[in-house]
C-alpha cells in the first residue's frame, strides 16, 4: 500500500474540470463514525499497535445523472472531496489530518458503493530522533493517505436522509520523501448518515444505450517525471530524480489505452546509496564508483474518466548495474490530466512491490 502517493492538489485540480460546465449540478453530504485495528503488514510496527484506533469520516459529493456520456459508461459515479479524522490511539503516533479528492462507484442498483480516495494527510506527532524516536512509521510531518470504502449505501430513504455501513481501509505513508516510512494500514467497521441536498429536484438517471465502438491509431508519448526522494536510510537527505520516458499508445475503446515504452532514471537519492554503502559497508564490494542511472522498460494500461485518467505501469530496469538498492521489478500508479489535445501533466507513484521510491510529477507531450 505504500505505493499511494499524496495526490491531493493534482487531484482537486481534475474533480473542478472532470466535466464541462452544466447548468444544473446536484449534491449530496455523508458522514460516518469508524472503529478499526492497525494492521501488522511489517512487523516493525508491532510496538506502535496498542489499541484500537477510531475517527470520523465527512464528504462532499457531486452526483452524476449522465449528461456526459462518460458518466453513464461508469455507471454514473460521485465525486467530491473528503476529510478524515483519526485517533491512531497510540502516543507515538499521535492524531492524522487528512483531505481527500474522491470517486464512487456503485453497482448492485446502487445498493453497494466503492470509493477511493487519494490526498494529503497532517500527523501531530511524528518521527523524531531525541522525542519520538519509537515512532518508525511516519517520517515527516505532512503524510501521503488513501482510503478504500465498501459500503452498503442506500439514499433517500426519508427525506433525502439515507444510512451507509461497511468496511474501510486507510492507509498513511511519505512515500519515501522522508525516512523512516514502515507506513500504517487501518482496517475499519463505519456507520452513518448520508443526505441528498434539494432532493426533491433531483433528476432520473439518463439511459446508458449502446456502447458506441470507438478507437484510435497509435500515439507516441514524450515525458519528463521529477522530484525528489530519499534514499530510504534514517537521516538521509532529500534529492532530487529526473526521468526521460518515451512510450506508444493505443485507443482500444472510449474506457482502455494501452501504453508501452521505455525510460531513462537519474537519481541523486541513488548516488548517496551508493556512496553511503562504499563508506559504511565496505566489505559489501561497494566502491562508490558504481553507475547510478537505470533504463525501464514497461508496459502499461490507461483507465480514462473524459479528460483525466488513472494510469498503471509494470515494467522492468533493463540497465541496472547497481542492484542492491530496489527491485529490479517496478510498477507506476497514478492519475493524468489532459491540458490540451496534446499536452498532459501527471502524479503517480513509482514502487517496487510495497516499497515506494518516488513521487512523480510528470509532463508529457502526445503526437
Amino acid at each position: 500500500m505504500k505505493r499511494i502517493a499524496p495526490f491531493l492538489l493534482f487531484l482537486c485540480s481534475f474533480i473542478s474540470l472532470a466535466q464541462e460546465e452544466k447548468p444544473e449540478k446536484y449534491f449530496s453530504l455523508d458522514a460516518s463514525y469508524f472503529y478499526g485495528s492497525i494492521i501488522e503488514h511489517n512487523p516493525d510496527i508491532a510496538h506502535l499497535i496498542t489499541d484500537h484506533p477510531n475517527g470520523f469520516f465527512l464528504s462532499f459529493n457531486r452526483k452524476t445523472y449522465g449528461l456526459e456520456k462518460w458518466e453513464r459508461r461508469y455507471n454514473y459515479p460521485d465525486f467530491g472531496y473528503s476529510f478524515i479524522y483519526q485517533d491512531m490511539k497510540n502516543p507515538n503516533l499521535g492524531e492524522n489530518y487528512s483531505l481527500y479528492g474522491h470517486f464512487s462507484f456503485y453497482a448492485l442498483k446502487r445498493l453497494l458503493m466503492f470509493r477511493i480516495g487519494q490526498g494529503v494527510a497532517y500527523t501531530t506527532n511524528p518521527y523524531d530522533p531525541d522525542t519520538n524516536y519509537l515512532n518508525n512509521a511516519y517520517g515527516t510531518r505532512f503524510l501521503s493517505s488513501t482510503y478504500l470504502v465498501g459500503n452498503i449505501h442506500k439514499e433517500n430513504i426519508v427525506g433525502g436522509l439515507g444510512l451507509n455501513a461497511g468496511v474501510t481501509i486507510i492507509h498513511y505513508s511519505n512515500a519515501d520523501t522522508g525516512s523512516p516510512n514502515h507506513s500504517t494500514n487501518t482496517f475499519t467497521f463505519n456507520v452513518g448518515l448520508n443526505y441528498l441536498l434539494d432532493h426533491e429536484n433531483h433528476p432520473d438517471y439518463i439511459p446508458r444505450g449502446e456502447e458506441e465502438k470507438y478507437t484510435e491509431p497509435f500515439h507516441y508519448n514524450f515525458a519528463v517525471r521529477s522530484g525528489v526522494n530519499t534514499s530510504g536510510v534514517v537521516g538521509s537527505p532529500t534529492l532530487p530524480f529526473l526521468t526521460f520516458s518515451v512510450y506508444a499508445d493505443k485507443v482500444l475503446n472510449h474506457k482502455s489505452t494501452l501504453q508501452g515504452g521505455a525510460e531513462l532514471f537519474f537519481s541523486r537519492s541513488l548516488e548517496e546509496f551508493i556512496n553511503y554503502q562504499a563508506v559504511a559497508f565496505p566489505q559489501k564490494g561497494t566502491t562508490g564508483d558504481e553507475d547510478a542511472k537505470r533504463v525501464g522498460v514497461f508496459l502499461g494500461h490507461k483507465l480514462t474518466f473524459n479528460k483525466m485518467s488513472l494510469i498503471t505501469h509494470l515494467g522492468v530496469y533493463a540497465y541496472y548495474p547497481y542492484t542492491d538498492y530496489v527491485e529490479q521489478v517496478y510498477n507506476r500508479v497514478g492519475l493524468q490530466r489532459e491540458i490540451t489535445e496534446d499536452w498532459w501533466a501527471s502524479v503517480t507513484v513509482r514502487s517496487h512491490g510495497a516499497n515506494a521510491e518516488a513521487v512523480e510529477f510528470s509532463i508529457g507531450y502526445r503526437l
